[in-house]
C-alpha cells in the first residue's frame, strides 16, 4: 500500500500510510479514549438534569430553572463551529484536548457558585468547551471511519450510551441525596483527568498548520445571532411583552446578524461554516432533523425529573431511575439502528420511523396529570426513548456522509451545532411555557397573591421541602407542574412534526466506504478524497 488510497467515484474508505501502521485493535482503542471523552458530557447533562430541582431549590427561583441549562447549550452552540473550523485548520488533537480542559475547568467554578448568577456564568465556561468536545469526537470518528463502516464500532458507543444515561440519572440522584448537587459537577473532575491522559497517549494524529485565517467576523455575527434567538424565546412571554421594545429589539438584531453573516460567508475566502455544505438536499435536511431531536431531548430531560419529583413524589435518585424505560430504548434502538444500516446501507426508514415516534411520544407524555402511574408515564418515556435511538446515531452519519472529507470538520459541528440550538431553543420555549402555566395553575389555585409569591423570584419550591407545604399548597403546585408539564411535551409535539415531514424527503444516498456503493450512485457533489489524516 502506498501513502494513499486513490478515492473512487463510489466512495473511499481511507487507509493511512503503512508506516503508520493502524490496525482494527488500535482504532479500537483510539475509539475507546473517545469515547470517555464522550462519556464526559453526556454524564455532565445527565447528572445535572436529575440535580436541577435541587439546586434551583437551594439558590431561589423556580425562573431560573431554564437558564441553568440555556447558559450551557448556548455557549456549545456559539462556540461548536469555530472548534470545528479550529480541528480542520490546525488538527484535531490540540483543539480537542484543549477544550476537555476548558470543560473541566467550568465544571469546577460551577461546584464553587454561590449564586443563581454565578452558576449560570460557569455553566456558560462549561458550554464553550463541550463544544469542542462532542464536535471533537465525531470528527475525528468521520475521519477514521467511512460511514458505511460505523456501524461496526457501534457497540461501543452504544456502551457509552448505556453508561452515560443509565448511569448519570442514577449517580446524578445519588449524588444529589447523599453529598449535595455541588458534587454533580465535581464529578467530572477525575473522569475528565482520565480522559485526558487517555487521549493524549493513544490518538496520534499529525500536526497541521494551517496558512488560512479564522473567520472571526462571520463567528462573531453568527453567535449574535443565535444568542439574540435564544433571549428572544427565553424572555418573550415572561421577561418582557412579545411586542415591547427589548423584545423587538432582538428580534431585529438576530436578522441583522444573521443576514450579515450569510453575506459574510459568501465573501471569505476560509468561511467558519462554508455555505457549499447546505447545497446537499441531505445535509440541509438532516440537520433540521437534528434541530428537532435537540429541542427534544433537552426539554424532556429538564421537565420529567421535575413532574417525576414534584408530582409523582420520587426522590432524586429515583427520578433519574424512572428514566430507565426511556434510555434503555434509546440504547437499544440506536444500537440496532446502527448494526442494520451496516449490513444494509439504508437509513431513511430510521429517520422517518424515529420522527415519528417522538411525535407519538410527546403526544402520550402531555396527557400525564397527578394521577398518572409511574408505571404509564414510564410506558410513554419507552416510545420518545425509541425515536431518539432511531436518530441520534443516524443524523450524524447522514451529515457526514453528504459532506466532502476536508469538509468533515465543518460539517460535524455545523450537525451538532443546529442540535445544540435545538436543545437550547427547546429548553427556552419550554422553559417559558411551564413557568408561565406554572404561575397562572398557582393563581388560579390559591388567589393572585399566595400564588404570586409562591412562584416569584425569590420562591424556593425544592421537592425536599414540598412535604412541609400546607396540603392545599402541596395539591395546588402538582397541579401547577402537572399543567406546565402538559403544555410543554404538547407543543413539542406539534413542533415535531416539521422533522416529521422533513424526514420524509431525505434521499437514500449510498454510504462511503461500503460494498454497495457503486460508481455513479454516489451523490456527485460530495468530492472522494485522498488520505487527509493518518493515525
Amino acid at each position: 500500500m502506498g501513502m494513499s488510497r486513490k478515492a473512487t467515484p463510489a466512495g473511499e474508505i481511507r487507509e493511512p500510510a503503512q508506516d503508520t501502521g493502524k490496525q482494527p485493535a488500535s482504532v479500537r482503542m483510539v475509539l475507546f479514549a473517545l469515547m470517555i471523552a464522550m462519556l464526559l458530557a453526556m454524564l455532565d447533562n445527565m447528572i445535572v438534569g436529575t440535580a436541577m430541582p435541587t439546586i434551583v431549590g437551594e439558590l431561589g427561583g423556580l425562573e431560573h430553572l431554564s437558564w441553568v441549562v440555556t447558559a450551557y447549550t448556548l455557549a456549545t452552540a456559539a462556540s461548536t463551529p469555530i472548534w470545528g473550523k479550529l480541528g480542520d485548520m490546525y488538527g484535531r488533537k490540540g483543539v480537542f484536548l484543549t477544550s476537555i480542559v476548558i470543560f473541566l475547568i467550568g465544571s469546577a467554578l460551577s461546584g464553587m457558585a454561590q449564586d443563581m448568577g454565578q452558576l449560570i456564568g460557569f455553566r456558560a465556561v462549561q458550554g464553550l468547551g463541550a463544544g469542542g468536545l462532542m464536535v471533537g469526537v465525531m470528527a475525528i470518528i468521520g475521519d477514521l471511519i467511512p460511514p458505511r463502516e460505523r456501524g461496526k464500532y457501534q457497540g461501543m458507543m452504544a456502551g457509552v450510551m448505556a453508561v452515560a444515561m443509565i448511569g448519570g440519572p442514577l449517580v446524578g440522584g445519588t449524588i444529589t441525596d447523599h453529598l449535595g448537587w455541588r458534587w454533580s459537577f465535581y464529578i467530572n473532575l477525575p473522569l475528565g483527568a482520565i480522559a485526558l491522559i487517555m487521549v493524549t497517549a493513544v490518538l496520534h494524529l499529525p500536526k497541521k498548520r494551517s496558512a488560512a485565517r479564522i473567520d472571526y467576523a462571520g463567528a462573531a455575527l453568527l453567535t449574535i445571532g443565535i444568542t439574540s434567538l435564544v433571549l428572544l424565546t427565553t424572555w418573550g412571554g415572561t421577561e418582557y411583552e412579545w411586542l415591547s421594545k427589548q423584545i423587538v429589539g432582538l428580534g431585529v438584531l438576530a436578522v441583522v446578524a444573521l443576514v450579515g453573516f450569510v453575506f459574510v460567508e459568501r465573501k471569505v475566502s476560509d468561511p467558519v461554516i462554508p455555505l457549499r455544505i447546505f447545497r446537499n438536499a441531505n445535509f440541509s435536511l438532516v440537520t433540521v432533523v437534528g434541530f428537532l431531536v435537540g429541542f427534544v431531548m433537552f426539554g424532556s430531560m429538564t421537565f420529567l425529573p421535575l413532574f417525576q419529583q414534584t408530582v409523582q413524589g420520587a426522590s432524586a435518585t429515583n427520578s433519574g431511575l424512572l428514566l430507565l424505560p426511556m434510555l434503555l430504548a434509546m440504547m437499544v434502538v440506536s444500537l440496532i439502528a446502527g448494526r442494520v444500516t451496516t449490513q444494509s446501507g439504508r437509513y431513511k426508514i430510521f429517520v422517518t420511523g424515529g420522527a415519528g415516534l417522538i411525535t407519538v411520544g410527546l403526544v402520550l407524555l402531555s396527557l400525564m396529570g397527578v394521577g398518572t402511574t409511574r408505571l404509564t408515564s414510564g410506558l410513554y418515556m419507552a416510545v420518545l426513548g425509541a425515536g431518539m435511538g432511531f436518530l441520534m446515531q443516524t443524523t450524524m452519519l447522514i451529515a457526514q456522509n453528504s459532506v466532502e472529507m476536508k469538509d468533515m470538520g465543518v460539517g460535524s459541528s455545523s450537525a451538532t451545532l443546529f442540535r445544540t440550538i435545538g436543545g437550547s431553543f427547546g429548553v427556552a420555549i419550554m422553559g417559558a411555557l411551564f413557568t408561565n402555566q406554572v404561575k397562572d395553575t398557582m393563581i388560579e389555585k390559591l388567589g393572585a397573591a399566595a400564588g404570586a409569591k409562591m412562584t416569584g423570584g425569590g420562591a424556593q419550591m425544592d421537592p425536599k421541602t414540598l412535604p412541609s407545604l400546607p396540603a392545599p399548597v402541596k395539591d395546588a403546585y402538582a397541579h401547577a407542574v402537572s399543567s406546565g408539564t402538559h403544555q410543554v411535551f404538547l407543543w413539542g409535539a406539534i413542533i415535531s412534526v416539521i422533522g416529521f415531514v422533513a424526514a420524509w424527503f431525505l434521499k437514500e444516498v449510498p454510504l462511503r466506504g461500503g460494498p454497495s456503493a457503486k460508481p455513479g450512485e454516489a451523490d456527485a457533489s460530495v468530492e472522494r478524497p485522498v488520505v487527509v489524516e493518518a493515525v
